[in-house]
This record gives C-alpha cells, structure tokens and sequence, in this order.
C-alpha cells in the first residue's frame, strides 16, 4: 500500500513545497525622513514630452534633484478628464464627479461651482449630495474629500484644487482662486496645499509648450515661497481627450533622494499611480493612512535612475509612447488571432475525416501529403503566435509611424523562425514531438521573461498596460494563460516517457516549478494564477497514470490544491497591504467589511473582459472539442487513450484556465491564451495519431527477447493498464513411449493438454491457434491412416509436417496478425 501511494505523497510533497516561493519580499518601506509641510502641484495633462531643460526650466530642475516616475491616472472613468482626476487626488481612490460625463473629442472645461463668500474659505454646492451619491453607486468605495478629513488644515489655490481639497460636506478651509503675489502666507497656513498649475491641452506641439511654460513659471513662484522641510509633489494628474497616457510625477523633499518614484501598488521602479499620491502626501507628514478608504500606497524613491536626467527623461516617454501605440494595436492583432484560428479549425475538419488510412478499395481517400504538410505547419505557427508577439515587443516598433505594421512584420518573422525550428528540427516526427517542442518553447521565452523582470509584458501586445491600471509588473492574463498551457503541456510530454508510477512526481514537479513562477511576489506576483495553477496541477497528477477521475483521487487532488491555497493565503496575509494578491486583498477586505465592494469589482472586471477576442477563441475550442475532436473520427479520444498523461494535462490546462479568469476577474482571456496555444497542439497530434492508426506494417526481424522486451516498454508507456511480460511455457518432460504413433494422435494433443495442463496455476488459459490445413502431397490421407482428425495437430502453434510427423521442437512461432490465404473453407481465427 505505501508502496502504491509513494508518488502521490511525493507528488502532495512537492505542491506544498511551491508555496515556499510565495514568502513576501521586504517592502520598499516609507520616507526615512518626514516633512512639516506637503505641496501638492497639479498640472492636467503634463506630460514627460512636454518637460525640457529649455522651456520648463523649472521642472527640469526640480527633476535633477528630486525622484522621478510617470504617472498612471487611471480613475473611475475613462480616460479620466481634469475633474475626476482633481477628486480621484482628494479621495485617495477611483472617484467619478459625474456618471454621465461625455468626452468628445476633448474632455469637458466647465469648471465646478465654487462660491467664496468670506474671501478665506469656499464651499462646492455639487459635492454634497450630487457627487457623494455618485460615488456611491461605484464599486470602489471612494469617498470625496478623504484626504482633506485627513488632516486638519487644506488650503487650495486654483478651480481644481478647490475639488480636491473639499472635504465631504463640500467645505474648503482656505481657497484663493488664483496664486497671489506673496503665497508665502497662504502656504504656511496649512501643513497640506494645493496647487492647480493649469492646464495643457491640445495635440499641436506649439500649443502645449506655450501652456507647459505658464505652468513652469506658476511652478517656480510655488518653489519660491515653500516653507522649510517641505515636500513638493508635481503630477499630471489628468488626460485632457480620448487619448491616455502617461504623465509627470516628481517628488522633492525630504525622503526623496534623486530616483526613480515607486509603491508597492505597483512594484515597478518608476511606475506610481494617481491614487498614490494621498498616501505618499499622509505619510510625508507622518500621519496614519486610512486604508479602508485609499486605493494606493505611499511612493518612495529607489536608486537605480541614470545620473543623466535626459535620459532618464527619454525613458519615461518612451513608455508613454508605447503603452498608447500597445492600446492601438492589440485589439486588431486579437481579432486577426482569433479569426485565423477559426478558419483554421474549420479547415481542419476534412483533413480529419479523412486522415485514416482504411484497408479495401472503398475506403476515402487520403488528402494529399503537401497539403497535410502545411496544415501541420499551420498548426504549430497558430499555437506559437502569442509567444511571437511576446517576444516582438524587444524591438522598439513603437517609434515609428507605422507601428502597427512594424509591429505585424517582426510577429511574423519571430513566428516563422519558431516555426521552423520545431517542424525542422529532431523532434518533428511522431504524435507528441511537436507539442513537446512547442510547449518547451512557450515555456521558456514566458519563463525567461518572469525571471528578468517581466520586460516584455509591461505594454507590450501580448502583455499588459500601464494605462489600464490594473497591473504594472508579474505575469499579465495573457502571460498566465501562456504560461500555465506550456508548463502543463510540458509536464504532460515529459511525464509521458516515465513509466506510470512515476508520472505523477513528474508533473508535480513540473507543476510546482510553474506555480512558483506564477505565484513569487519576485517573479510571477499572480495569486490567483498560482492557485488556478495548482488546481490543475492536481488533477492532472490524480489521473495521469490512466483511469478516470475516481473518487479517491479528487479526495488526493482536492485536499492537496486546499492545503496550498491555505498555506499561500496565510503567507499574503502576513505582506504588506500593498504587496498582497487578489486572494489577500479579498480576505482583508472581507475582514474589514468591504468584501462586497470587491466582489463587485472583480465582477465588473470580468464583465468588460468578456468583450476581449480571446473569449471567442474559448468558444471555438470548446465547439471543436464537442462536435469535432471528441467524436469518433476527430482522434482525440484515440491520443488520450494512447498517452494518458497527455490527457491528464489538457484538463488540467482547462480546470487552470477558467479558475484564473475567474480569481483574477479576467473572465475567458486566461482561458483564450491558453486555448490558443493548446487547441492547435491537439488537432495536430490527434491528426497525426488518426494517420498511423491503421498501420500494420511490421518493424525488422527480432528475436523472441526483444520482442517481448519492445512490447512491455511500449505497454508500460501507453497504456492504462500495467504491462505484463509473457513467461515462457513450461514444458513437460517427455517418455521414450512418447515416440510412438500414439503421440502423434490428435487426443494427446487436444486443447485440455495445451491449457488446462500445462498453464495450471496461472489464472488464465491461452487461446488455440487452430491448424493450417496440410499441404498437398498426400499427407492429409497418412494422417487419417493413423487415425488422426481432419485438421492436423498443432505442436506449440507450428503446423504439423507434410508426412504427418510431429513438429520438432524449437521455439513457438506467434501466430500472423492476419490469416494466410487458403483455400474457401479455411476458419479464421
């Protein structure tokens, strides 16, 4: 019994291990210093291609000196014009100042109502109900004015600071409308102020600079009256039109050294958020952060930027310009994928009907071999051409104007490179060669690409963007999809050449490097994908060996996915806030009694990811599976019944698939990334396993031991049940009154002496071979002379000699696959 479950408790041993790699890295930490006063200088639509050392003087010097990082403005709305942007800064959160806000082409310029009647405060009407109300219905539980409740002075010089530094009754405690002469004695009023520095707007580059001046020069009379140990906060905290992008953020003061702006929202070295800067500014001034309220962390400086500031300058809008030119191109590349694949499943299915060989005149006839030549080569360049674009985004095709076909002409060429190197290479032939190819590949360049930081992911094509907010660095859903097909695909190739009874330690190995990768706070930084990936795992480990799905195996499968999903949640709840993934945030949350606020997120979430086109390449699959692949002559029940680990992982890859879209609130497109990579693997090998199933052509000459060594490893191998070595027959000594005709009679040859007698004990009975009549030389009436049967005795399964003798002995002859030709009234066997 131990014996038996040893590779299952290897196997539970390994996925418990897995979540040694789920231990939190330190956290970047706060400000070692603090500051008596924060400034907080906005500028809607600042961004880093407006900032030089010629026309903003004053931005480029505060820059040199202080930390620098672009800014995602990612708000309830999108894009987020001035107003929501000014709000979101007040609430700490995704705030919305109205729900039936139009952007068209450019955002709104009406700015809010602000009455002053004392000449030191103001009062917004609007905040109170009409804002608050609006904010109520969101799903992110923002509440306007947080910050400002935060502490207890704001002053607010400009339209939209007076919107972020109202507090939730609309109260405003000091407001000047405009910056006046001395604001020396406005900002030592208050430890928190707010400056509006204008507006930038517009797509001509003369137009802006002239703006981005202005705000430079409002910058330099802000710097001028700043009190001492002060922090200056200079963001673009807004888009102005449909385009977003990615803005300015500088931070100078105390506990910002020059370098790169970061938080643990973001985990990415120059990357923060908009819902950041309320925390940053709370805990500059070492005051407690309300975290039930604030959607970001507090931003700190690390070192790593070049000493040179252009270049660092250089880098940031580079980013900007590809995460825009990535948001152009990725909804077409997805619909092209999509629409291929289809045309390539439904071209498939003929190829399928027809790709076994039947044996007489009338069966159908075969396609063509060039052309099941470049089906195949379809195959393998479909599941490879997510990874392709993966690997496109190493070449800056974003500089360019013609992006999109830059982009489209290095896919292409990445593909076909792929492509050949699997359909050329040594591991072309046989059913599973190229899907181990293909998935070793997949696997390696995702792979890679986690463990230097994920590069590629972060606004690339097939990766994700800084722009929607939702993740800045670890494994994206595409990524994930990818790389939980290839690591399971992998697994299940690999597992497959092991005899059964190592196959599931294995995939769990396997599996347990994969949801390292997926789940490390320094690699993957995937929860949800680390627990999908788990389950997965599981199952496949539970039936890879053959067999279905029984009873006892889910319990095995089932408690150990239990164990790491607790063990991993107990590690993201000891991170930090900022550092825990979706199942930690969820758990908190729920602790604190916002749980539904997340839940509702995370629906949301998947709702708008149902538009993506990778949902309509889940769709294809599954009628593919249902009403091609799984019927008799689609071939896949044939290859799962060939190599059952095979089997065990494509299910693995489904139950991991839709259990991350469902905990990362991505829907179908973990699912669609993964089915775009798998699904094309499948057609190929149940192709290729329907063109050798009727193949009986026999191999070179052996001997009886090689014979029956070949069959027991090929059994072992392929088969669901465990391979039995034939043992030689035990012969019984013969007399010396064997000799006489007596022997040769058919009575002491008869069936009871070929099985009863001889195989007693062995628990089966071996068939009898009938005889091949005797051949034509008169030995047919010798051996009826002699009183033997009509049909001549068979000796060991060698037909009796001409002259009725008994055959001499040597070893058995295996009887023919098929019959010899005789003559009509031959008995088949």
């Amino acid at each position: 019994m131990l014996r038996r479950l040893t590779p299952y408790l290897i196997a539970a041993a390994v996925a418990l291990t897995s979540t040694l790699g789920f231990v939190s890295r330190p956290a970047p930490g706060a400000p070692g210093e603090h500051a008596d006063y924060v400034i907080i200088a906005g500028a809607a639509g600042l961004r880093w291609d407006d900032v030089n050392a010629v026309d903003t003087p004053t931005l480029w010097q505060l820059a040199q000196n202080g930390a620098v990082g672009a800014l995602s403005v990612t708000s309830a709305h999108t894009p987020t014009c001035p107003v929501d942007g000014w709000l979101s800064l007040g609430a700490g959160n995704f705030a919305l100042w109205s729900d039936d806000e139009v952007v068209n082409p450019d955002c709104p310029t009406k700015t809010p109502d602000i009455r002053s009647p004392d000449g030191i405060g103001a009062f917004l009407p609007d905040v109170d109900p009409k804002v608050n109300g609006v904010n109520d219905r969101q799903a992110y539980g923002a509440q306007p004015g947080a910050l400002a409740e935060a502490v207890r002075c704001t002053a607010a010089v400009g339209p939209g600071a007076a919107v972020a530094a109202a507090r939730a009754s609309g109260r405003v405690d000091r407001y000047q409308a405009a910056l006046p002469d001395r604001p020396q004695a406005l900002l030592d009023t208050c430890i928190l102020s707010i400056v509006d520095l204008g507006t930038i707007m517009g797509t001509s580059p003369q137009l802006r600079q002239v703006a981005a001046r202005q705000a430079d020069q409002a910058l330099a009379r802000v710097l001028a009256a700043r009190p001492a140990r002060s922090l200056v906060l200079v963001a673009g905290l807004s888009d102005t039109d449909r385009t977003s992008r990615l803005h300015v953020a500088i931070a100078d003061g105390p506990g910002y050294p020059a370098g790169w702006l970061t938080s643990s929202s973001t985990s990415r070295p120059g990357y923060l958020q908009l819902t950041d800067l309320a925390p940053t500014a709370l805990t500059a001034l070492n005051r407690p952060v309300p975290e039930k309220l604030f959607a970001g962390q507090p931003a700190v400086s690390i070192a790593g930027r070049p000493s040179d500031l252009a270049t660092a300058v250089s880098r940031l809008a580079d980013a900007d310009r590809e995460a825009g030119a990535q948001r152009r191109v990725t909804g077409g590349f997805l619909t092209v994928l999509a629409v291929a694949q289809l045309v390539l499943f439904a071209a498939l299915v003929p190829f399928l009907r027809r790709a076994r060989r039947y044996a007489g005149p009338r069966g159908p006839r075969p396609m063509p071999p060039r052309l099941v030549l470049t089906l195949e080569v379809l195959l393998v360049a479909a599941s490879l051409t997510l990874p392709a674009a993966l690997v496109a985004d190493a070449v800056p095709w974003w500089r360019t104007d013609a992006a999109g076909a830059i982009f489209s002409a290095v896919t292409v060429a990445v593909v076909a490179a792929l492509t050949c190197a699997v359909t050329l290479g040594p591991w072309r032939r046989g059913a599973l060669g190229p899907l181990g190819a293909v998935a070793g590949i997949v696997a390696t360049i995702v792979g890679v690409d986690v463990l230097t930081g994920a590069r590629l992911q972060l606004n690339g094509v097939a990766g994700y963007s800084a722009l929607e907010g939702g993740r800045y660095a670890g494994l994206g859903t595409v990524g994930l999809g990818l790389l939980l097909a290839s690591i399971l695909l992998l697994a299940g190739w690999l597992g497959q050449r092991f005899r059964r009874r190592w196959r599931p330690v294995v995939i769990a190995v396997v599996g347990g490097i994969g949801v390292v990768l997926v789940g490390s706070p320094y690699l993957g930084a995937n929860a949800g994908g680390a627990v999908a990936l788990t389950a997965g795992t599981c199952v496949a480990v539970a039936i890879c060996t053959g067999g279905f799905l029984t009873f006892a195996r889910l319990a095995w499968a089932v408690l150990t996915g239990l164990l790491v999903t607790t063990g991993f949640a107990l590690l993201d709840l000891l991170r930090p806030p900022g550092d825990r993934g979706s199942l930690g945030r969820i758990l908190t949350e729920a602790q604190n009694g916002t749980g539904a606020a997340a839940i509702h997120r995370t629906g949301a979430a998947t709702a708008a990811a149902l538009a993506s086109p990778l949902t309509l390449v889940v769709i294809a699959s599954g009628v593919m599976l249902m009403l091609v692949l799984l019927r008799p002559w689609g071939g896949l029940k044939r290859l799962f019944g060939l190599y059952p680990a095979v089997r065990a992982v494509f299910i693995g890859v489904g139950v991991a698939g839709l259990l991350a879209g469902l905990l990362d609130g991505a829907a179908f497109v973990v699912a669609g990334a993964a089915a775009a990579t798998a699904m094309p693997l499948a057609c190929l090998a149940a192709l290729r396993v329907l063109d050798r199933a009727d193949d009986r052509t026999g191999g070179p000459a052996r001997t009886g031991e090689e014979a029956e060594a070949t069959a027991a490893v090929l059994a072992e191998q392929t088969s669901d049940s465990p391979a039995r070595v034939p043992r030689p027959a035990r012969r019984r000594p013969r007399a010396a009154w064997t000799r006489t005709a007596w022997s040769r009679t058919a009575w002491s040859r008869t069936a009871w002496s070929r099985t009863a007698w001889r195989l007693r004990g062995r628990g089966r009975v071996a068939p009898v071979v009938p005889a091949v009549p005797a051949a034509s030389n008169g030995a047919a009436s010798n051996v009826a002379a002699n009183g033997a049967a009509p049909n001549a005795a068979v000796a060991d399964g060698v037909p009796a000699a001409a002259n009725g003798a008994a055959a001499a002995d040597g070893p058995a002859v295996p009887p023919a696959v098929c019959p010899p030709a005789g003559g009509g009234g031959d008995v088949l066997p």
